[in-house]
């Protein structure tokens, strides 16, 4: 053994055979002694540590520990247990070591003492336990995530039942408004199934009134046109003096009693024309129209009125335009809309005639316009009614039962097809009559 450096002194031989290393250093961090087992284990010659620094047998780390934390706790409390240090060997190496240490007064020096147990298995340990404290801190962060995760979906899941139990509620508040509705759409559907079955009766009841009336009608005009027709055929032999001599007084006479029976006899045969339409007795020949033929004989019974009238009368037909009607109902109708452009047509005035076909469906169009009085707005819709004559002062004037136009849109209708009119007050009229092409 070597001869102690300073407050070293030597050792006995059982503490250096001890199975643990021995340590003794002044406050100064002078090593006063190490013992043969200690300066083996980090490589140094038995006494070779002796009088040299703490510092040369402690890692950079352990120096830091020992000078703010080991040394300090030792001279405080004068004693430490179960110190973690690591040791620096002569060769570099690291070695672990648990340090007891005491502070004892020898000699009138204090000196700090240490046993130092090395720790190999410990160490393992401890470095394993580490591992399973980190894995387990990472799985405790993992579930405290998951946690976090569960907390905010259990939040959501929380305000969707609200939210889904306040959709019930006004489910339910809907569902008892639905409940009251359809009660009251119920009520309403009995109260018109039986305004419903009301209305059939009355139906029925104005059917069966409207038949007796069209009957009646029918009769009474059949009745009618018989005195009248011989009223006029006595008039004739009059006028024709078969009953002695007639005077020029007489002539006039007769010849006024005849237009008033013609115009009676004219008036009863629209009455009865209606009522035939109406009870449904009318039939329709169909055919296919030439329609420039129709108004070549047309025109011919009308102009000697248009030219006692001073009226223009223009007729334009394109040329193949054939309709597929009634040839004696067309022309019935073309009559009576130029009769109505005729009385209601000041002198000076014109009419135009024009007739072609339509495409998309294919349609025959016939229009009848004129320069007349023409008809307010109001009355447009109503023209096509029975009876009605749009200005009642100036019909006065003219023969008319109002029937005409009702007449001519029933058997438009009746022919597959329409009468429709425009007009300006002040401008003229235009009526339009809608047939279907030839088939």
């Amino acid at each position: 053994m070597s001869e102690p450096a300073g407050n070293a002194r030597p050792l006995d031989a059982l503490l250096d055979e001890a199975p643990a290393g021995f340590l003794s250093f002044a406050d100064d961090g002078t090593i006063n002694a190490a013992n043969v087992t200690l300066a083996a284990m980090l490589g140094y010659a038995p006494g070779e540590l002796d009088g040299r620094r703490i510092e040369t047998i402690l890692t950079v780390g352990a120096r830091l520990f020992y000078q703010t934390h080991f040394f300090p706790m030792v001279r405080m409390h004068g004693r430490a247990e179960e110190v973690f240090l690591l040791l620096r060997t002569a060769a570099g190496g690291d070695v672990a070591v648990l340090a007891n240490a005491v502070r004892r007064e020898r000699e009138g020096a204090w000196a700090n003492e240490c046993v130092l147990l090395r720790v190999t298995e410990r160490r393992k340990f401890e470095e394993e336990l580490l591992r399973a404290r980190k894995v387990a801190e990472e799985a405790k962060a993992q579930l405290e995530e998951q946690a976090e995760e569960l907390r905010a979906t259990n939040e959501q899941l929380e305000a969707q039942a609200v939210e889904m139990e306040l959709q019930q509620e006004q489910l339910r508040e809907q569902a008892v408004e639905l409940e009251a509705q359809a009660e009251q759409l119920q009520n309403l559907n009995r109260d018109l199934e039986e305004h419903g079955v009301e209305l059939e009766r009355q139906r029925e009841v104005a059917e069966e009134a409207n038949r007796a009336k069209s009957a009646f009608l029918a009769v009474m005009s059949h009745e009618l046109r018989t005195p009248l027709n011989a009223i006029a055929g006595y008039v004739q032999l009059l006028d024709m003096g078969i009953h002695g001599p007639v005077t020029d007084a007489q002539h006039e006479a007769l010849d006024r009693l005849a237009r008033s029976q013609k115009h009676l006899l004219r008036l009863i045969n629209d009455v009865l024309n209606l009522a035939r339409i109406e009870a449904g007795r009318v039939e329709f020949v169909l055919e296919d129209v030439d329609v420039a033929l129709l108004m070549a004989d047309v025109t011919l019974m009308v102009e000697p009125q248009m030219m006692a009238k001073r009226l223009g009368l223009e007729v334009r037909v394109e040329p193949g335009t054939t309709a597929r009607a009634d040839r004696e109902k067309v022309q019935q109708i073309v009559i009576n809309l130029l009769s109505n452009a005729l009385k209601f047509t000041p002198e000076g005035g014109s009419v135009r005639l024009d007739a072609g076909l339509v495409a998309g469906p294919a349609r025959v169009r016939l229009r009848v316009a004129d320069t007349g009085i023409g008809i307010p707005p109001e009355k447009q819709a109503s023209v096509f009614d029975p009876f009605v004559q749009v200005d009642m002062s100036r019909t006065r004037r003219s023969e008319g039962s109002g029937l005409g136009l009702a007449i001519s849109r029933d058997l438009a209708r009746g022919m597959g097809g329409d009468l429709e009119v425009e007009s300006t007050v002040g401008e003229g009229s235009t009526f339009t009559l809608w047939l279907p092409a030839e088939g």
